[in-house]
């Protein structure tokens, strides 16, 4: 079969390998949609660190059809259509059973894509422990809601959860990218009542807002924190979500951030050494902010959930698409859409049946 791989650090290209085998508890699932991500960008660009392995074909957003299950699976069948998410973890572990199964095997193994076998971008790729990693997919959810929910729906989500929004609570969300806008939603969802988000490109200035962004700080018009400040009467805001920026973004955060206040960060720091935070901001340690950091939870309770507010019309994830391509081949055109980040993108996807 064919797939796109990491061949080396900034190499990309086609491989030829055998189709995967099936575990008795996994499925071997056909692709109908897939999306690359940031983090591809860094496996392949970067400095990520969740694979160096020569030839590891790249993706973890998924949707596809089922072509074979192993003999213990209990819940699906081939032909049956799924949606795959971004985090797949091992339920036997103890992190599994504990509540962190995202980091079954240390931080962020939950993510069996391309952090120990092939991801998604081949002809056909192995789900392991299918009955708890894959969820069905509900025949009123398009291919393009479901592949947005896969990973950046759940993450985006999730940055909100981090920061524990409450109904009536005033939220930064850093970054409106497709994880931002998703945490735009997210605290939207939670009950916020005023969502402060910062990010400058247009196409992601009208998503923000047709997610529940009340503001739009733009940062080429000034001091990101004063102007947040000077949006809040000096007083600052309830919660904060990061999902995107630099090394200096939770420094940036934890200055708007009340007494009391909690920071939910889903950004992925490629290539840094150290995350810097201003003592003052943080009360030289006395201040009584929470910071939390977290990978999204896998497995299919997760995706049921989720999914049910685009089945039940509450949602439209699909919102994120700005780039849709038809063919297998266009993966690649996709993922150099996503490293590039021209000024109209959102987010690519190739959606290969409808």
């Amino acid at each position: 079969m064919r797939g796109l791989a990491r061949i080396d650090q900034d190499v990309m290209d086609w491989v030829e390998k055998d189709k995967p085998e099936c575990g008795p508890y996994d499925a071997i699932v056909k692709p109908i949609a897939l999306a690359p991500c940031t983090s591809d960008v860094h496996i392949v660009w970067g400095n990520a660190y969740m694979s160096d392995a020569p030839n590891r074909i790249l993706g973890h957003e998924a949707t596809g059809v089922v072509e074979e299950v192993g003999s213990h699976v209990k819940d699906f069948k081939p032909g049956d259509r799924v949606i795959v998410p971004a985090i797949t973890p091992d339920w036997l572990t103890v992190p599994g059973q504990t509540g962190f199964g995202q980091h079954c095997y240390g931080m962020g193994t939950g993510m069996s894509f391309i952090t120990f076998k092939d991801g998604v971008f081949a002809e056909h790729f192995n789900v392991n422990q299918a009955d708890g990693n894959m969820a069905h997919l509900p025949d009123n959810v398009s291919l393009d809601q479901a592949v947005m929910i896969s990973d950046m729906m759940t993450t985006g989500f999730y940055g909100a959860e981090l920061a524990e929004i409450k109904p009536g609570d005033t939220v930064a969300v850093f970054g409106i990218g497709p994880v931002g806008l998703m945490g735009v939603a997210g605290a939207h969802f939670m009950g916020a009542s005023r969502i402060l988000a910062v990010g400058s490109r247009p196409v992601s200035v009208k998503v923000a807002k047709e997610y529940g962004a009340s503001d739009i700080v733009d940062y080429h018009d000034g001091d990101t924190v004063q102007q947040i400040m000077d949006l809040t009467d000096g007083k600052g805001v309830d919660k904060v979500v990061v999902a995107g920026g630099g090394a200096n973004t939770v420094g940036e955060a934890l200055e708007v951030l009340k007494v009391g206040g909690v920071l939910g960060n889903v950004n992925h720091y490629d290539g840094v050494a150290e995350v810097p935070l201003p003592a003052l901001a943080w009360g030289a340690g006395l201040a009584d902010k929470t910071i939390r950091g977290g990978v999204c939870p896998g497995g299919r309770a997760r995706m049921e959930q989720l999914v049910k507010l685009v089945e039940y019309g509450r949602f439209d994830s699909s919102k994120l698409i700005t780039h849709r391509f038809t063919n297998f081949d266009d993966i690649y055109e996709a993922m150099i859409i996503m490293r590039d980040k021209p000024r109209d993108l959102i987010k690519p996807a190739v959606i290969l049946d409808e």
